[in-house]
């Protein structure tokens, strides 16, 4: 409908022009925005105030020559000028009775578009350390990543969505050798287990299922684990260097195969525990992209020869640095350590480099926002390598505090102390943890109230909205019980019946929906979606309790039963891009 609007404006401007009114070279396709407020019409455009210099008119002036090129009739019940030259366009109500069979006509295509060309955009989601399960922190990433990617393919993107799997570096051998030394414990071995390893009871459970299939084939002594190990910070060491002594040793005492057994154990238990949680929460990829295949394939050090070749790294302290702060970066950031190991941050430049030659026009990273300060850094290297650092746009998502009886619920990763993705699931249901998690722009905290989010009430956005839904089934389904043919009549027969206020709000409503989802797309913004279908969910629910749909008079019952189609329709639509269930039952 907004479409049509500015079809209508732009051709009365294109008449201005024929006529000399307006200079050809400066016509440009007129703004067309919804109204405000409601009073002054349906839709406005300021075009005669950003045409009126170069037509060298006063903005009302040419307003009133642009109004009177623009004709009323089925579709614009009337034209008219506010303020210093908007123009405001009040759609007659047969417009939106109009849209009532191009939506039962469209069915699930009805809000969908091909605005985006087909243009590739990768979308890299959640990308969790396989360190642990995934915790409600993941959750609210992978609902608010999933969403994004569905609602740039709703707009016509080509979307490629993929994990980045971080299976190598520090924090994973700090994994593989907290799993060896819960197996030694297991084995009798009397330890103190490091302030700095994981602790959760899943890595008991992976350590479990080593010392069951290969008994003590992989025990060390206590003793000879701990020799001459740096102390841990409760005995007034450095925690880090504990660890870091304590991941040597057990890469000696192993050896490469038998370490490399107990690391592989570890990262392929926890990352197929990812993959299930995340499936089950209707989460999907096309790719797991592996940091340790980075390596292995020389792209980090290709990376690392482009940096140096375009002289953005120099050597000190035996380490070898990028010169970010060349590039706006607060300071210059270690590619290779004085150990000759590369970082983090080195395979990070492959990766994007990587996104960048798979011919991806846009990318899109959603991060913690923890994350925030690799922001610069990584745009930084991109712009260093000579490649189009505006084509990435990272969106840093903020952790989800859950309130449980109005009290907030405290965790701890590394303690192990802390709510998974997976018990979030089981407790209120995939369907409120997906719709809780957008409910907010991603870089707004998020309190998830555990109660609001199992209550089957009105206050309970998704059921309210889930309700809606339900509601025209039953509408359906005691139209069988009453043996009622409800199906509905072809086009557009019997909607002039709809004349009820209810009824053309409702229909407006039902209008936005395509606009809705295109702001929500180009925006990246998840919770436009959201609020709009509670806002419908409303206007239906309101429609529903103020009138009868199943009335002996079968042409008003047929033009009623088809506006409700129309909006379960939406609804679902809606929910389907969210990853929610529109249920005909509760």
């Amino acid at each position: 409908m907004k479409q049509q609007i500015q079809q209508l404006a732009a051709a009365a401007l294109e008449r201005l022009a024929a006529a000399g009114v307006v200079p050809a070279d400066a016509v440009q396709a007129p703004q067309i925005e919804r109204a405000r407020d409601p009073k002054h019409g349906d839709f406005a455009t300021n075009a005669a105030m950003v045409l009126c210099k170069a037509a060298r008119m006063k903005p009302r002036e040419l307003a009133e020559r642009i109004v009177a090129e623009c004709p009323t009739g089925e579709l614009v019940a009337a034209v008219e000028i506010a303020g210093p030259g908007f123009i405001n366009f009040r759609l007659a109500d047969s417009a939106y009775r109009a849209l009532i069979p191009g939506i039962l006509e469209q069915g699930r295509a009805y809000g969908r578009s091909d605005l985006g060309g087909g243009k590739k955009v990768q979308v890299e989601f959640v990308s969790a350390n396989p360190t642990g399960p995934l915790h409600v922190g993941h959750g609210r990433g992978a609902a608010y990543g999933a969403v994004v990617a569905d609602l740039l393919e709703a707009v016509g993107y080509a979307v490629h969505r993929e994990y980045y799997v971080n299976d190598a570096g520090r924090q994973m051998d700090i994994l593989g050798t907290s799993v060896w030394l819960r197996y030694l414990e297991l084995c009798d071995e009397a330890l103190t287990f490091p302030s700095n390893g994981y602790k959760g009871d899943y890595i008991w459970d992976i350590a479990a299922v080593l010392h069951r299939e290969h008994g003590e084939q992989y025990k060390h002594g206590a003793d000879e684990v701990f020799a001459e190990i740096p102390a841990d910070e409760p005995a007034g060491g450095d925690k880090e260097a504990h660890i870091d002594a304590l991941i040597a040793r057990a890469k000696a005492l192993l050896g490469d195969n038998r370490y490399r057994f107990v690391f592989e154990l570890a990262l392929n238990t926890i990352l197929d525990d990812i993959r299930d949680d995340l499936g089950l929460f209707g989460v999907r990829y096309d790719e797991w992209y592996s940091e340790r295949s980075l390596t292995e394939s020389g792209a980090v050090n290709r990376a690392i020869e482009r940096l140096r070749a375009a002289d953005r790294v120099y050597e000190k302290d035996g380490a070898l640095w990028f010169r970010s702060t060349e590039f706006g970066d607060e300071k210059d950031r270690v590619v290779v350590r004085d150990n000759g190991q590369t970082t983090y941050f080195a395979s990070d430049i492959a990766y994007h480099t990587d996104k960048v030659e798979r011919g991806f026009e846009r990318v899109i990273d959603v991060w913690g926002a923890d994350h925030h300060g690799y922001v610069p850094r990584v745009k930084a290297a991109l712009q260093a390598l000579g490649d189009d650092a505006d084509k990435l746009d990272v969106l840093l998502v903020q952790f989800a505090n859950l309130y449980r009886g109005g009290e907030k619920v405290q965790m701890s990763t590394r303690s192990g102390s802390f709510v998974t993705l997976r018990e979030l699931r089981k407790e209120v249901g995939a369907d409120a943890a997906r719709f809780f998690y957008v409910m907010r722009k991603c870089e707004q905290h998020l309190d998830f109230d555990l109660d609001l989010a199992k209550s089957q009430s009105n206050d309970n956005p998704v059921y309210y909205v889930q309700y809606a839904h339900a509601r025209v089934c039953s509408v359906l389904a005691q139209a069988a019980e009453k043996e009622l043919n409800v199906a509905p009549s072809p086009g557009a027969q019997n909607l002039e019946r709809l004349i009820e206020e209810h009824e053309i709000g409702l229909m407006k409503t039902l209008s936005r929906y395509p606009e809705v989802v295109e702001a929500a797309a180009l925006n990246e913004e998840p919770h436009q979606l959201t609020h709009y279908l509670r806002e419908l969910a409303n206007d239906f629910h309101t429609y529903y309790n103020a009138h009868q749909f199943l009335v002996d008079d079968g042409a008003l019952r047929d033009a009623r039963i088809k506006l409700i189609l129309a909006a379960r329709e939406v609804i679902r639509n809606g929910l389907n891009l969210l990853g929610v269930s529109a249920p005909e039952r509760m």
